[in-house]
C-alpha cells in the first residue's frame, strides 16, 4: 500500500511538472524548479505583503482583485474582472488562457448577478472556477474578489 501511494505521488508530481513547464524529474528529489518572475509588489510600510502576479515556468498565477469604490455586485464584478485582464496581459497571457479561477464573495445572494458579468469574459471555453461566500465578508469592502491561475 506504501509503494503504491509512493508511486502514485511520483506520477502525479511528474504530470505537475510537466503542466508547470518544468523539466519532468527522473525522482521525486531531483527537481530544478526555475527563478519565479514577480510582478506588481504590494507593500504596507515598506513591507512587501504580496506580489500582483507570480510567473512560473509557463503558469501564472494572479492575485486576488477586489473593487474598493462604493457600488453593487455588478460593478465590482466588472471592474475586478478588468483588473485581472490587465494582470494578465502584463505577465504575457490573456483572459482565454486562464485555467482555474477562485470567486470570493460577500454574500452568496449576488451569486446569479455575479454570474451575469462573468459569463464570456474568459472566452469560449471558461477555465474551472471556485465559489463561495465569506462568512466575515471579503477584505476591503468589496463585493467581490477574484484570482486566477493561467498559461503563457
Amino acid at each position: 500500500m506504501k509503494a503504491q501511494r509512493r508511486s502514485l505521488l511520483k506520477r502525479l508530481f511528474a504530470a505537475v511538472a510537466g503542466v508547470a513547464g518544468l523539466s519532468t524529474p527522473t525522482s521525486a528529489m531531483a527537481v530544478s524548479i526555475p527563478e519565479k518572475e514577480v510582478a506588481g509588489v504590494v507593500s504596507q510600510d515598506d513591507i512587501p505583503l504580496y506580489s500582483g502576479s507570480t510567473k512560473l515556468g509557463n503558469l501564472v498565477f494572479v492575485s486576488g482583485a477586489g473593487a474598493h469604490f462604493e457600488g453593487d455586485i455588478r460593478s465590482h464584478t466588472d471592474h475586478v474582472l478588468k483588473e485581472i485582464e490587465k494582470e494578465l496581459i502584463k505577465a504575457g497571457s490573456s483572459m482565454d488562457k486562464v485555467l482555474k479561477v477562485n470567486v470570493l464573495l460577500h454574500d452568496l445572494k449576488d451569486y446569479k448577478t455575479m454570474n451575469e458579468v462573468y459569463k464570456g469574459r474568459f472566452g469560449k471555453n471558461p477555465p474551472v472556477r471556485t465559489t463561495v461566500a465569506v462568512h466575515a465578508g471579503v477584505p476591503g469592502n468589496s463585493w467581490v474578489e477574484i484570482d486566477c491561475v493561467a498559461y503563457v
